[in-house]
């Protein structure tokens, strides 16, 4: 049987575009620096935006990080001295994370991954729901919804300025250019996608 004493903690902070999870997982991984704790910092190399030696919030704020285009690149990276593990735009990744992360937890380590709940439909995002379930801490944040001002939950994505198609690609690395914070009420898309996504 598995020592318990040595096992880790999952935490996962999670919401829409610009809900702050960058920026809370740069504080917590500050936070863990202050206490000389030894941290290192993962993100997908898909996420380009602006640096890939750094994980970005929208408020300006940045944190150096190691851009991985696969999970198993994570475990090559990882030794001994390190206490706290963070990933940003976990969503991102493969299914394989989701083994990673568990083995990074069981040989006692602090892993802070931050990344979207849900796709531009409202749909859950790839393999984020396993993370949720499987988090020892979870934070769900919310975003001011640029329409209305009450809070947004979900993330509208716009093409040409107009509501993207449910049938459009999952994935579109972008910011305020074609992304949106929106509340239900003001969130729009040209079908009811949890339909779609029951009858799967």
């Amino acid at each position: 049987m598995a020592d318990k004493s040595s096992r880790g903690i999952l935490e996962v902070i999670c919401g829409p575009m610009f809900s702050g999870k960058s920026e809370e997982l740069i504080r917590r991984l500050r936070r863990a620096r202050i206490a000389n704790q030894v941290t290192l910092v993962f993100k997908p190399t898909i996420d380009n935006r602006k640096t890939l030696e750094h994980i970005h919030a929208h408020s300006g704020d940045k944190l150096q990080a190691i851009a991985v285009e696969s999970p198993s690149e994570l475990r090559e990276l990882i030794v001994p001295e390190i206490a706290v593990i963070g990933i940003d735009e976990v969503q991102f990744f493969s299914e394989d994370i989701i083994n990673v992360i568990i083995e990074f937890v069981h040989s006692g380590k602090r892993v802070i991954v931050a990344g979207l709940d849900r796709d531009f439909r409202g749909l859950p995002f790839g393999y984020m729901p396993a993370l949720l379930a499987m988090a020892d801490k979870l934070s769900k944040l919310t975003a001011v919804c640029i329409v209305c001002g009450n809070d947004a939950y979900l993330t509208q994505r716009l093409v040409n300025g107009e509501p993207a198609k449910v049938t459009d690609p999952i994935v579109m690395v972008g910011a305020q250019e074609c992304y949106q914070a929106r509340c239900g009420n003001c969130y729009q898309i040209d079908q009811v996608p949890w339909l779609l996504y029951v009858q799967k």
